[in-house]
């Protein structure tokens, strides 16, 4: 089925209720035989030709994947937030890479279909659900990464709209995207007070795409960067003025580092019950190599690290389901940091113990654990790094423990 193709009647128009639990439930299913049969056995080649997989983002939309949180009545399959973390995890069981990067466009179409004028749901939303089109979300740069107020592409007022100038750095889906969520500075000096959120697109004049970065690994993510030189944002395309955008945009990075967490959690399950599987068949010594107590006391503790972030992930999904219910993004801050925090911080170690568990046979590339573990060093940075979260954190305890 495609996006456009769902019953109304089976989706619920209210974000915070998503799509009704049984059919809900048969469309995981239908996501991870998608992801069993097409990224599974595709994405050591894709990552061996260091590469995004285009082609496979649309055979994605073709179940509304590019779809998810935009609203039925757009086309889309008008999923919970809740509802995304558990398809997130469902595919990055297999590959967080790919899961990060068709998240990234499924963001973009829901934003336009929610924020964008009725001029850009025509342009943009149908080529987006359909992966003719990809999306990404600019904020950091070569010279602003985690100090996101310090950001230094310009935004200048002229006749009819606006001039952006500047470079982007990092940026999901680079490599391929071209309806793209662009902050820009448009009263030097100002720091957050003169950020702004524009849309612009890839395909018109002064946009200039660098190419994709070589990486250690996750080149499915497609990071790289673009320089914006004279490029004409019409008047319609600032969706978000100065100020408003960077508090929006603070908020919603709750979001994302709480589904980045998710996947982590995804990840660390994988390669777990790999190594499980292996220590089951393997014998050394003349029983099961999971029989021995040092094997299986380090696996036990995985597991145990495992019910602790899935727990807190589950914790901050529902902060930031409470956030977008009240408007109020303050009650997710914590949630969400502590979140990603452990779960990122667990999921490097916990995935390089399990490859451990089965010895050299963990470096073979049909085993998940070395895939994973770049997935687990990606997720560290994506979203705000591990030691913004412990910095978040860290400033919240006066506030929290001062009264006690």
């Amino acid at each position: 089925m495609t996006a456009a193709d769902v019953d109304d009647s089976i989706v619920a128009d209210d974000p915070l209720t998503g799509m009704d639990a049984a059919s809900f439930e048969a469309f995981v299913g239908e996501v991870a035989q998608f992801r069993d049969t097409v990224v599974a056995p595709n994405v050591n080649r894709w990552e061996s030709e260091k590469r995004m997989a285009p082609e496979a983002l649309r055979e994605a939309s073709a179940i509304g994947l590019l779809a998810m949180e935009v609203p039925a009545e757009r086309g889309g399959l008008g999923m919970s937030f809740a509802q995304k973390c558990r398809i997130v995890e469902v595919l990055s069981a297999v590959s967080m890479p790919f899961a990060f990067s068709l998240v990234n466009t499924g963001n973009v179409a829901a934003r336009v279909a929610r924020l964008g004028s009725d001029t850009h749901r025509e342009r943009y939303l149908a080529d987006l659900m359909a992966g003719r089109r990809f999306g990404s979300t600019a904020l950091t740069e070569p010279g602003a990464g985690s100090d996101f107020a310090n950001i230094a592409t310009t935004a200048t007022p002229v006749d009819g709209g606006w001039r952006l100038d500047g470079a982007k750095a990092w940026i999901t889906n680079a490599a391929h995207s071209d309806v793209i969520f662009c902050y820009a500075q448009t009263q030097p000096g100002s720091r957050g007070r003169g950020i702004a959120l524009f849309l612009i697109d890839g395909t018109q004049p002064g946009f200039e795409r660098l190419p994709p970065y070589e990486l250690a690994g996750g080149h499915l993510i497609g990071t790289g960067g673009f320089r914006l030189d004279g490029y004409i944002a019409a008047a319609e395309d600032l969706l978000s003025p100065a100020g408003e955008a960077f508090i929006a945009a603070l908020s919603s990075v709750n979001g994302a580092r709480t589904y980045v967490a998710a996947m982590c959690c995804a990840m660390v399950e994988a390669t777990l019950a790999s190594a499980v599987r292996y220590g089951a068949e393997r014998e050394a010594f003349g029983r099961p190599v999971i029989a021995h107590q040092g094997l299986a006391w380090k696996l036990a503790g995985v597991q145990n690290r495992l019910e602790a972030s899935q727990l807190l992930t589950a914790r901050a999904v529902d902060a930031v389901t409470e956030s977008l219910r009240t408007g109020d993004a303050s009650g997710a801050i914590l949630p969400a940091a502590h979140a990603k925090k452990f779960a990122t911080e667990t999921a490097e170690a916990d995935i390089a113990a399990c490859i451990q568990a089965m010895g050299a046979e963990g470096l073979r590339s049909d085993h998940p654990g070395g895939h994973h573990l770049i997935g687990a060093r990606i997720a560290n940075y994506v979203d705000g790094s591990t030691e913004i979260q412990t910095d978040r954190i860290a400033r919240s305890l006066a506030a929290t423990y001062a009264a006690s």
